[in-house]
């Protein structure tokens, strides 16, 4: 099943008297248990697609679905609610909250939707990325992968449809770096999320079911190239 898709979406904005088409006419849609990547330059559209499939802006023309209902074109409170239901976001930075333990860091999610912490699900997640034992510990105590796994046992936790991972190892060595796309890949098939990552570092794609790359505003499949 298509967990998110993308029809005829483009994204242009005005600079004086001329327009910039950001993101020209796209079709794309990943199916749940599919981890894909998005590569290209700065400047080439990939933030811009990014935002639009989070709902954090709206595309000119065409419409973004999740689960084959319609979000783009939400209203704005509407989309936010079907946004924090459906999307996990994973950031260069883990945006962990400083002064929350790993755990809280979840249970904020329950305060924010008023529901009870599932402390079951807690562990099995925090288990299932090698962290449960620091589920007391503070960002501070953390090192950089550990901060990420945290980051992704967040995303995670609510069990939305779509994961969105914007450059989630850009501040991390090499070995940490392999280390957390592996657990994306592997926690994408177990949990059948659809997981789009954006990198700039093409040896991460190896986890990946298909690579695409954004250039100019276009978007191919890495294999038509």
């Amino acid at each position: 099943m298509k967990l998110i898709e993308l029809k005829e979406v483009n994204k242009t904005f005005q600079d004086g008297r001329k327009t910039i088409e950001a993101l020209k006419p796209t079709n794309f849609s990943v199916e749940g248990g599919e981890f894909v990547a998005i590569i290209g330059p700065s400047g080439s559209g990939k933030s811009t697609f990014l935002t639009i499939i989070g709902g954090l802006q709206s595309p000119t023309e065409g419409e973004v679905l999740i689960k084959d209902q319609k979000f783009s074109n939400l209203d704005e409170k509407e989309r936010a609610k079907k946004r924090f239901n459906e999307i996990g976001f994973i950031l260069q930075a883990s945006n962990l909250i400083p002064f929350l333990t790993v755990k809280d860091q979840l249970k904020l999610v329950n305060k924010i939707k008023k529901t009870k912490l599932d402390e079951q699900r807690v562990e099995n997640l925090l288990s299932e990325l090698g962290i449960n034992k620091l589920m007391n510990k503070y960002p501070s105590d953390l090192s950089g992968g550990e901060k990420q796994r945290a980051a992704i046992a967040r995303a995670m936790y609510h069990n939305p449809s779509v994961i969105l991972a914007d450059e989630p190892t850009a501040s991390l060595d090499t070995d940490r770096a392999f280390e957390v796309v592996k657990i994306l890949a592997r926690e994408t098939k177990k949990q059948n999320k659809a997981t789009i990552m954006v990198t700039h570092d093409e040896r991460l794609t190896e986890q990946c079911d298909a690579v695409y790359v954004m250039k100019d505003g276009v978007l191919k499949n890495k294999q038509e190239e």
